[in-house]
């Protein structure tokens, strides 16, 4: 049977990268890149090969194993593995880069700070403070070889080669043989009559000094160039005279070389080193120190390294949110960190806490991921967006806060790419039927308004169908101007989504009644959007052959492309939460079709030019075309601001129909648009499920037959009672002159005659006087009847008669 012997270098958990980094520290030991084999994470592998007749370096290599394998301190070089063979010595390390070639590369790219700097030698001075003053050990070696940087551009003391006891035991340093390290050694070590007095920490006081002014002015060609500070900056140059002064006795210690640097105004008095220190004690600080640490960090991040915060800052912010109970806080950093990862790692530590804080019950951390939901919507895919994230984001439609409502609308504008077809064509439509209907916010009905015209695109065709004509032409009516402004900016900028039927029947006969709109920016946004569907109607009308080019998109299924044009039609209602009452809409649509100025027509020849008369102040609530005369009892329930979603606005063909029935027998339907808006007032039922449009602006409903009107009460003249040619002796003037202030759904047929309509009304509520007069002349006669009988029943009785049963 054969036995073959094991190799340990394969067997070796870690696979080392042949050619050696350059820079690497002077002497037997040469810096290679490598990988752990398992899982492939990088690390830095130092290789020592040994050779014959170097019985004393190998020594030396194998003391510096031993200590690096046994120390351990956050600022020297982390040992993970080792190997030690008859042939070789392998030390696994951290993954690192020797400072020599970090700071060249940093040179290069621009990117060097004196703020990065200063926080390094901190670093380092503290990790010569825990040697000198915890271990009682002299580095030996410090120098610009002996420090590595590690990804996250943290500072590393290594190269533990020649350290010693600071205890004396009769042993002195040991001798290195490397004339490119003994060129650091301090000048008092040339002295061997021992009468010289120093600290135990001088010599590598001195050699601090040495490293930082190569770290300014680079290598160090001898050590009378110490006498010039170079580019040392002005604040570190007193401390720097002190470590490369003569007398070693007044050399300072580390740690008060550290208090030193540390004063304020020092050159290491800075945000850097505050931010390290506090990120290195964490774990220890009270919940209101992490809030505000949180709060001020991201203030800071922008003069930061960016594989700093990468590297540092977002572990422990993603710490810090998983365990510490941060909060909201940690949103505005970590999304800031979140820019300088790439979409991998993005995918892997920043997603699953989003989707995470989503499902969070605090308000404060629900806003603010809606508010910066744009800096990580690309990373977010369709399946997580519908499962994790949408659910939870949809509550906020129904929240009591204003401001929590308002931010989930703004969202849907991000998420509606990625939402399927049951959350965007019927979740989300629920909802926004609801807003728009039923808020008791203005700015937030007009926000549902804008944002539906900026995803109409994404809609299915038989959605776009059902729910923008019902939608925009219910934002007309809102009594809040803006989202008035933004229905007609909705019918623009979805105008390709429109059949030539239905922009004549439907969508034009809404926006002409805006041209009265007390409002001037309504009307002014009604002109234009009414001469841009004439002029597409027109050219149309001209060309019949254009009409499937101009109808291409009507059942075109949603596409992310058509989505173009109306992304940006119209601003947001509101900027801010703070003033959700009186901000004006900022809307100036750039998508709107191609104008036309169309001549405006000549008043025919005969009629008379309505006289110019002011708008009422305020809005009349009757939507008619006539004034508000309105008991009182009709008048307290009449608010526009109260109703108006209430009111089964019906649809456009309706109204046609109405209009017609009207100029057919005005005495049998003169009476009902008001019927009908009195009992309106009175329909205000709520109900307990989602309100949708189909429910409040019949989108499925078919186009409703008018119920039958009431006949009109007593007095009420006929329509051939009057003289539709010439004026009455009693003529009032122009009858647009007491015009409403915003039209409602059901228009009287307009009169192009002279004839007044204040006889009817007079006569009406003369009628109505008459009716109640006769009501409470019976009333009385019944009561008077009723005291008679009981008298009569028990007849008249005498003072001082006792009743007998």
């Amino acid at each position: 049977m054969w036995f073959f012997a094991r190799d340990p270098v394969r067997d070796f958990p870690f696979e080392l990268i042949p050619e050696p980094l350059e820079g690497g520290p002077p002497g037997p030991w040469a810096l290679h890149r490598g990988r752990k084999k398992a899982t492939g994470s990088p690390v830095s592998i130092f290789v020592y090969d040994v050779k014959p007749g170097a019985e004393d370096q190998t020594q030396v290599a194998k003391a510096a194993f031993k200590r690096l394998k046994t120390l351990r301190h956050p600022n020297i070089l982390a040992y993970i593995d080792g190997l030690e063979t008859e042939k070789c010595l392998h030390v696994v390390t951290e993954a690192v880069t020797p400072l020599g070639m970090y700071l060249k590369a940093r040179v290069e790219a621009g990117d060097l700070k004196e703020l990065e700097i200063s926080w390094g030698l901190h670093q380092i001075v503290k990790a010569l403070s825990f040697l000198v003053n915890d271990c009682s050990l002299i580095h030996n070696n410090v120098c610009m070889a002996a420090v590595f940087v590690d990804r996250a551009g943290e500072w590393k003391l290594g190269s533990l080669d020649y350290m010693y006891s600071a205890q004396g035991n009769g042993e002195g340093p040991p001798r290195k043989g490397i004339p490119e390290l003994e060129q650091y050694d301090p000048p008092e070590l040339a002295d061997s009559s021992g009468r010289v007095v120093k600290e135990k920490w001088s010599a590598d006081m001195w050699r601090l000094g040495c490293l930082i002014w190569e770290v300014f002015n680079g290598s160090l060609p001898r050590a009378a160039a110490l006498r010039n500070p170079g580019k040392i900056p002005k604040s570190l140059v007193p401390h720097y005279c002190e470590l490369v002064g003569a007398n070693p006795k007044v050399r300072p210690n580390p740690a008060r070389f550290l208090q030193n640097c540390r004063a304020p105004g020092g050159f290491m008095s800075n945000c850097f080193v505050e931010t390290n220190l506090f990120l290195e004690e964490i774990q220890i600080k009270e919940p209101t120190e992490k809030q505000k640490f949180f709060q001020e960090l991201s203030k800071s991040l922008d003069s930061f390294p960016e594989d700093f915060c990468r590297h540092k800052v977002l572990p422990q912010l993603l710490t810090a949110f998983e365990f510490g109970n941060a909060g909201a806080v940690v949103l505005t950093p970590l999304f800031k960190v979140g820019k300088f990862l790439n979409a991998e790692e993005y995918q892997q530590k920043i997603i699953p806490v989003v989707v995470k804080m989503f499902s969070s019950t605090d308000r404060a951390m629900r806003i603010r991921l809606l508010q910066q939901m744009e800096q990580f919507i690309q990373y977010l895919d369709e399946p997580t967006v519908n499962t994790q994230i949408f659910p939870h984001v949809v509550h906020g439609f129904l929240d009591t806060n204003p401001a929590i409502r308002e931010q989930t609308v703004k969202s849907m504008l991000l998420l509606a790419p990625k939402l399927n077809e049951a959350n965007l064509n019927v979740e989300l439509m629920k909802h926004f039927a609801r807003l728009q209907a039923k808020d008791d916010q203005g700015p937030i009905r007009c926000n549902t308004t804008v944002c539906l015209g900026k995803i109409g695109s994404y809609l299915s065709a038989s959605t776009r169908h059902r729910v923008l004509t019902s939608a925009f032409s219910r934002a007309t009516k809102d009594p809040f101007a803006p989202s008035r402004v933004a229905g007609v900016l909705g019918f623009a900028a979805t105008h390709n989504l429109y059949s030539m039927n239905d922009c004549a029947h439907k969508i034009l006969p809404v926006l002409c009644g805006l041209t009265v709109d007390p409002e001037k920016s309504v009307r002014d946004q009604a002109f234009k959007a009414i001469r841009s569907f004439l002029s597409k109607l027109e050219s149309v009308s001209e060309d019949p052959t254009q009409l499937a080019e101009v109808e291409k998109d009507v059942h075109a299924a949603s596409s992310p492309g058509m989505g173009g044009a109306a992304a940006s039609w119209a601003g947001w209602a509101v900027t801010g939460v703070s003033s959700l009452t009186s901000k004006l809409i900022r809307a100036h649509p750039t998508a709107t079709p191609v104008e036309t100025n169309v001549p405006q027509r000549p008043m025919p020849e005969g009629l008379p030019a309505p006289a110019p008369t002011p708008v009422p102040a305020i809005p009349t609530t009757s939507g008619h075309w006539e004034t508000q005369e309105e008991d009182k009892d009709t008048a307290e329930d009449s608010s526009t601001a109260d109703r108006w979603d209430d009111e089964d606005w019906g649809s456009l063909e309706q109204e046609a129909e109405s209009v017609l029935a009207q100029q057919e027998d005005w005495n049998a339907g003169g009476q009902a648009g008001r019927a009908g808006q009195v009992s309106s007032q009175d329909h205000k039922s709520l109900e307990s499920d989602w309100s949708s449009w189909e429910a409040e602006g019949s989108w499925d409903q078919g186009w409703q037959e008018e119920s039958s009107p009431e006949r009109p009460p007593e007095g009420t003249r006929m329509a051939s009672e009057y003289n539709w040619g010439a004026p009455e002796p009693n003529d009032k003037g122009d009858p647009f002159s007491s015009l409403s202030a915003r039209p409602s759904t059901q228009q009287r047929p307009d009169s192009w005659g002279e004839d007044s309509w204040e006889g009817l009304e007079t006569d009406s509520r003369q009628a109505k006087a008459e009716l109640a007069r006769k009501k409470r002349e019976e009333r009385r006669r019944e009561m008077e009847a009723k005291r008679a009988e009981k008298k009569v029943a028990k007849g008249p009785m005498k003072l001082g008669a006792r009743k007998l049963d």
